[in-house]
């Protein structure tokens, strides 16, 4: 399950198209998301990510359910306290708890709403992205930017050594587990600390074995990365630009 999102990415039919122009597609939802005043324009965002995800990427609908429902719950806890202890203007909601008198403002529930759309609005961009291109080919995109190449190089190595040590921690738990290492609060405490100073010790020296392996290979300071040129199709431009316009209509006609 570690290189779950990856795995969807590999398999995709997106997968294939050209990878400049799905980073294009991703950075205008975000931006018009969070840039609009109405809840409208966002919405609109995730709709037509999420159709392009399902449909078109192949993505079982109740992956793609599950995925949004774990930054949604962070959503909504901040949506609560916006909605109560933010903003004013005419009273919506009141009521008591424990003795509170909790009151939300007409001006709160605009900016809870604001906040849940422009969160859904957001993560279908980055989920149209995450499951449909493969990160090292997003990389590569990066790579020909105008980002520092210190900062890329790095980026890859922790992203791989990410599901490396979430391996081997695994293995060590279940290893402390099968030998009741949890069976109670001071003994799991014993296992944690345990765990946390092994891993330490299992990363540096994986450290040092990656830059030995680096440098007998001649490493130079660079990571060569090979980007695969994909041209435009007339259909996928012709989308685009269709998946533009209605954005900045949207966006356009909910101002007014």
């Amino acid at each position: 399950m570690n290189n779950l999102l990856d795995d969807y990415a590999l398999l995709s039919p997106l997968r294939n198209r050209n990878n400049r122009l799905k980073l294009g597609v991703v950075v205008f939802g975000l931006l018009a998301g969070v840039s609009s005043t109405s809840i409208i324009t966002p919405l609109f965002v995730a709709f037509c990510m999420g159709i392009t995800t399902v449909f078109f990427g192949k993505v079982p609908l109740k992956l793609y359910f599950n995925l949004m429902l774990a930054p949604m719950g962070f959503a909504i806890v901040g949506t609560v306290v916006i909605l109560f202890f933010f903003g004013s203007g005419n009273e919506v909601i009141a009521f008591d708890v424990f003795g509170y008198h909790l009151v939300a403002n007409s001006q709160g529930v605009d900016m809870a709403l604001h906040v849940i759309s422009r969160t859904i609005g957001g993560m279908s961009c980055m989920f149209f992205l995450a499951l449909s291109t493969p990160v090292i080919e997003l990389f590569s995109v990066l790579k020909s930017t105008r980002i520092p190449d210190a900062v890329i190089e790095l980026s890859m190595l922790i992203y791989r050594y990410i599901f490396v040590f979430l391996e081997v921690a695994m293995s060590i738990k279940y290893a402390q587990t099968v030998r009741l290492g949890y069976r109670d609060f001071k003994t799991s405490l014993s296992s944690v600390a345990m765990l946390a100073s092994t891993l330490f010790i299992r990363s540096w020296e994986q450290g040092e074995k990656l830059y030995i392996s680096m440098s007998s290979r001649c490493y130079d300071g660079k990571l060569a990365i090979f980007e695969t040129r994909r041209p435009i199709k007339t259909s996928e431009a012709i989308l685009t630009c269709g998946y533009v316009i209605s954005t900045i209509a949207s966006s356009h006609l909910t101002i007014i």
